[in-house]
């Protein structure tokens, strides 16, 4: 494990919540499966029926898909996070601070302009030591490329 070292990952670096990921792509393909399977099972149903089921199911799979999406990308220029629906790309100079606190859902960046963005990619629900491990490494990035710096 490179953090008990304290040695930077080798760049470029994905981190991303795999356990989760898995579960929600095996949740929505199997939903989907049982959803279409009840679908051309049931014989009274109208073919229009039988369609709004399948569309139904698709609906709930790309919301599962959607859910998966999180993660983060860290190359030599910055960080690229990709959350649910937005994707934001940052040079290292204007991450001042990753932050995991005990009970944060997910990791928040402090940014040189005052804000936060929450990080999906990097969440401690059902693999916490996988997210907290992530989110150190993400900060010994941050700390050795760009500013990285607060006094407090």
């Amino acid at each position: 494990m490179y953090m008990d070292q304290q040695e930077l990952p080798t760049l470029p670096v994905t981190f991303r919540p795999t356990r989760t990921r898995a579960v929600l792509l095996s949740v929505g393909t199997v939903m989907f499966a049982v959803i279409t399977a009840v679908a051309v099972a049931l014989e009274k149903l109208s073919p229009g029926e039988r369609i709004s089921f399948v569309l139904t199911a698709l609906l709930f799979s790309g919301v599962l898909a959607l859910l998966s999406r999180p993660k983060v990308v860290a190359d030599d220029r910055g960080v690229t996070v990709v959350n649910l629906t937005r994707t934001r790309r940052l040079d290292w100079a204007e991450i001042v601070r990753v932050n995991l606190r005990s009970g944060d859902p997910w990791v928040f960046l402090d940014l040189s302009d005052g804000t936060s963005l929450p990080v999906l990619g990097i969440q401690p629900g059902i693999a916490r030591h996988h997210a907290i491990r992530d989110a150190r490494a993400l900060r010994l990035l941050a700390e050795s490329r760009g500013t990285g710096t607060d006094d407090r």
